[in-house]
């Protein structure tokens, strides 16, 4: 158990964020006077951090530049709540592959500087377990790379978190990519690929693995980036993943947001966002190349993660299996005895699901309630 509680945080996640960044994300935002406390102490360890970040930028220019990994990426796609992180966790058994830690999300400007007292320092305070389940929490655990991203760039959609009340906004144009501009969409391609890089500096591999929900909404740009990369896209029952992202949105949320909106707005807000993302992907996974992407639903990992991992492995050509064969059914044996959440479908929960998710209850062959 970490010093502090999550839901306690006096800071939020932008303390990791180098100061351009900072400025132009948070520049004519409404602040909460509640949260102004909390604005201001961010901002005065963040601008305190930040002047270390030129000390990693040199080293990047030096040591990185230049480095391709041998592979492109594996991608872990799917709505929040739908297994992303298990599935995550299962695959980074396989030593062959890089990703962004926890550690790193926070602070990616003192990735190649700084990191073993920063690091140490992180896991005495951070909780070690997720706000809203059982799933492990630990610096050098893997972890989705967007919270990175918000940190590096001011065109991230976790942007979110901080700013709820633009959280249309920052869906169509930083989600789905439908109201980017070219300058931010190369500015985004950029940082990505600074952010892969560095991140195999500190963990190897030769493949960079993501789990990142919002790049569902992505597919287009990231086959532009890495033509060959491999993309598993998962889907779970709406009625679980409504019910689940309300909760993880609700529990995250109040500890970085520095304005607020309505449990009303939040719940609008979920299912517009759930259709932004289904119609995103379905859209764009026409630019992977036939036998580079695997569909499957999330139950079918609950039931044989082992299985599944391997079939997923064995239809996307992806090499090292028998290598990482033995830490992945160890892995995998371990969370058999795994507890989640259980959900009870309300009423309003499965009205709401059907009125505005029956696309996905039908397409995925999902029971009608």
């Amino acid at each position: 158990m970490g010093l502090l509680e999550f839901s306690k945080l006096p800071v939020n996640t932008l303390v990791g964020a180098d100061w351009k960044t900072f400025k132009e994300m948070t520049r004519g935002q409404e602040i909460a006077p509640d949260k102004r406390t909390k604005y201001m102490l961010t901002k005065a360890v963040c601008r305190l951090l930040s002047l270390l970040a030129p000390v990693q930028d040199g080293r990047y220019d030096k040591r990185l530049a230049d480095v391709d990994l041998p592979r492109d990426p594996v991608f872990i796609l799917g709505h929040w709540r739908s297994g992303t992180t298990f599935v995550h966790n299962i695959f980074a058994q396989d030593s062959s592959f890089c990703y962004t830690t926890t550690y790193q999300t926070v602070f990616p400007h003192l990735m190649l500087f700084g990191q073993p007292f920063f690091k140490k320092t992180m896991g005495w305070l951070m909780p070690d377990k997720r706000p809203t389940d059982n799933m492990e929490l630990a610096p050098d655990l893997p972890q989705e790379e967007e919270f990175a991203l918000s940190n590096m760039m001011p065109y991230s959609f976790y942007d979110f978190w901080f700013f709820p009340k633009k959280w249309d906004e920052y869906c169509d144009k930083y989600l789905t990519f439908e109201r980017i501009t070219p300058q931010e969409l190369q500015i985004f391609k950029d940082t990505f690929l600074k952010l892969i890089k560095i991140s195999h500096a500190n963990t190897g591999g030769q493949a960079y693995l993501s789990k990142n929900p919002p790049h569902t909404g992505r597919v287009k740009a990231l086959a532009e980036m890495f033509p060959n990369a491999k993309f598993i896209y998962l889907m779970r029952n709406p009625y679980t993943v409504f019910e689940s992202t309300r909760s993880f949105f609700t529990n995250t949320i109040k500890p970085l947001e520095l304005q607020h909106i309505s449990d009303e707005e939040m719940e609008r807000n979920i299912l517009r966002t759930y259709t932004k993302l289904y119609q995103a992907y379905e859209e764009q996974k026409k630019y992977v190349p036939a036998g580079n992407l695997f569909e499957v639903k999330f139950e079918e990992f609950e039931a044989d993660a082992f299985g599944t991992t391997a079939r997923a492995y064995e239809q996307l050509g992806l090499p090292g299996f028998g290598e990482a064969e033995a830490a992945i059914r160890a892995y995998t044996d371990r969370k058999k005895g795994y507890k989640k959440n259980r959900y009870e479908y309300k009423p309003r929960t499965v009205q709401l699901v059907n009125d505005n998710w029956g696309y996905a209850l039908k397409d995925w062959d999902y029971e009608v309630k």
